[in-house]
Parts: structure tokens; sequence; C-alpha cells
């Protein structure tokens, strides 16, 4: 008697390619265009190693000078650095037991098929975070930095909140480029905040379906995630980020197709079963870029093969390469 089986469900290239595109889709700093997909990073993702490096001429800085009859012109030359990202490896197990399909009357594994593209939406933007608090920890990000909070309750005012003003006062900090600034992340106590300020925009997206949020003509991306912390003497501070266009690249490498030996799947994404226990099982793995253009990842406090989000949160981990207004991050430290 025929039955579908997991292998029907899943057909592990196809699995891949969809959880992939997905993940793009389901993104919220992805649909805003903070995270860009750089078909340069699926290739270097696709690479081996544990870092890439990225080349890159510095500016031209020399001062104006002057023709003279009378002295040679100082040569001047042109320097290089490179930005450097780290791969990312990660690999996800969940597995299934027969009872649980046959009580519950649903079928858990499909519901698993139907989710993950979610979870790995999720497991991006919390790595995005981690990445955000790693690069303003780093003493050379300090130029993309506006600290406007209190460490009391009793020495805030609207100097240390987050409204029209002080957010102005944010976008300045890029100089001439503030208008590069497309999109604001914020804690929802911040959104909140602003909301009784009556300083958040509702737009219909372009389907009509849903309202987008905006703040000054910039998308907002409300993240409970967000760093907030207790003031040094009481209240809390929090910290908002502005981001231009494609201030994260995002390159994913294609795991081998190849069926596995001794088992269903490939290496981006396996099935397994464990008939004793009545466990079917699903792995998926990933390899991928995932990195804030322009600030370098210097791997100075990593053990593992790839960097876990404690160790991206590291300040000494960074270093920014970019001069500070092509580096299209900045964050906000303040109160509400």
């Amino acid at each position: 008697m025929a039955k579908t089986a997991v292998a029907d469900i899943i057909i592990p290239t196809e699995f891949e390619r969809y959880a992939i595109e997905r993940t793009a889709e389901l993104s919220a700093f992805g649909k805003c265009g903070i995270i860009e997909h750089s078909p340069v990073f699926d290739e270097l993702a696709a690479g081996g190693g544990r870092t890439v490096e990225m080349p890159f001429w510095k500016d031209l800085t020399a001062t104006r000078q002057l023709l003279s009859d009378s002295a040679s012109l100082t040569v001047n030359k042109i320097t290089a650095d490179k930005d450097i990202a780290r791969i990312h490896n990660d690999a996800q197990a969940w597995s299934v037991n027969h009872l649980a399909k046959v009580i519950s009357g649903d079928d858990p594994m499909q519901a698993i098929v139907d989710l993950v593209a979610e979870y790995w939406a999720r497991t991006d933007e919390g790595l995005v975070v981690s990445c955000l608090k790693g690069i303003f920890a780093a003493a050379s990000m300090s130029g993309n930095l506006l600290a406007i909070h209190s460490e009391s309750v009793a020495g805030q005012s609207a100097a240390t909140r987050l409204n029209g003003a002080t957010f102005v006062d944010a976008t300045a900090k890029l100089g001439d480029r503030g208008d590069r600034l497309v999109a604001v992340a914020m804690h929802s106590a911040t959104e909140a905040a602003l909301r009784k300020l009556d300083l958040i925009d509702f737009i219909p997206d372009s389907e009509g379906k849903a309202q987008i949020r905006t703040f000054q003509g910039r998308r907002v991306v409300v993240d409970d995630n967000l760093p907030v912390r207790a003031g040094t003497t009481d209240g809390l501070v929090y910290t908002t980020y502005l981001f231009g266009p494609g201030a994260f690249a995002k390159g994913t490498a294609p795991l081998d197709g190849t069926p596995l030996q001794g088992g269903h799947g490939t290496e981006g994404v396996e099935v397994y079963r464990d008939a004793l226990a009545s466990d079917t099982g699903l792995i998926n793995r990933r390899r991928y870029i995932l990195h804030p253009r322009g600030v370098k990842f210097t791997s100075a406090s990593v053990a593992g093969d790839s960097p876990t989000n404690a160790e991206l949160e590291m300040g000494a981990n960074w270093t920014r390469v970019f001069e500070n207004k092509n580096v299209r991050i900045v964050a906000v430290t303040h109160n509400n």
C-alpha cells in the first residue's frame, strides 16, 4: 500500500532554495532595505575559509597645491585598506514523533517545513542586532554614535529623548549624506512614545494590505531585541539605529546538492529516521555572510569556526575601515 513519506514532502534542493528565498522575503530588515542581497557576497560565501577579505582604495585626501616656478609639487599616493567579513555556518535540527502526528491529527513535519523560513528570518535579525551591539562597542564607531541619554530619571528632558529635533541631530552624524538614511529600528517602547507625540505616520503598502510605519519619512522597524538597559541611577536607556540602504550585505552559499551517502537529502537539507524511537528528523544547514559594510570583523576573540552572537557583540572584534559617512549606520542612545 502506498504511503506519503517525508521524502515526498521535502525535496532537499527545492527546500533549500525555498528557505533561502523566503527568509529574505520575511525579514523585517530585508523588507526595508537594511539587508541587501549581494551576488558578490554569494560568491564569497561559497569559497573556503572562515573569513573573506574585500580590499578597496581609500579616497584621495591631499590638500590643494598651487603651481609655482620656484617649488616642485609634493607627490602624494593612494592607499588601500580592506573590509573583512566572517562566514557563518549554522544548522538546526527538528524531530517529529509518530505519536505527535497521529494524536494531533495534523502533520507536525509539514508545519516545520512551512515555518522554517520564518525561523531563519528571526535568526538573521538576531544576528544583525548582535552585530550592531558589537560595532558600536568599538571606539572606531564613535563618530556614528549620538549619545543624548541621561543615566537618571531626574536628568531626563526633551533633549535626552528621541523626538523630531534629536532625530535630526542623529541624521546629521552623516553630514551631507544624512539623507541616505532610509530606515530606523527602535524598541516598541520608543515607537509607542513617538506615537504619543503623533510623530509616527502610517501609510498603506503598495498593495494596500498593510500599514507601514514611518518616522520623518524613514521606514520604521520595531524590534524588542534592540538594546535597553537600566540607567546608572535609575530609568532606562534605549538604543535606536538609523540605516542607509544596504547597510548590511548578505550572501548565501548553496550547499552541495549531491545526495548524501547512507541517508536522504543533501548537505543543506537532510532527513533522517530513528525507526526504533518512531522519530523523523530534519536538519537544515546554512553557510552565509551577513556583514555591516565598512566595519571589518577582526576575529580578535572568536573561539570556534563561526562566531557566536556573544562574540559578535564584543567591540574588540570590530574596527571601522570606511569613512564615517560611508558606513550607513547611526546609533542613538536616549531615554523615552
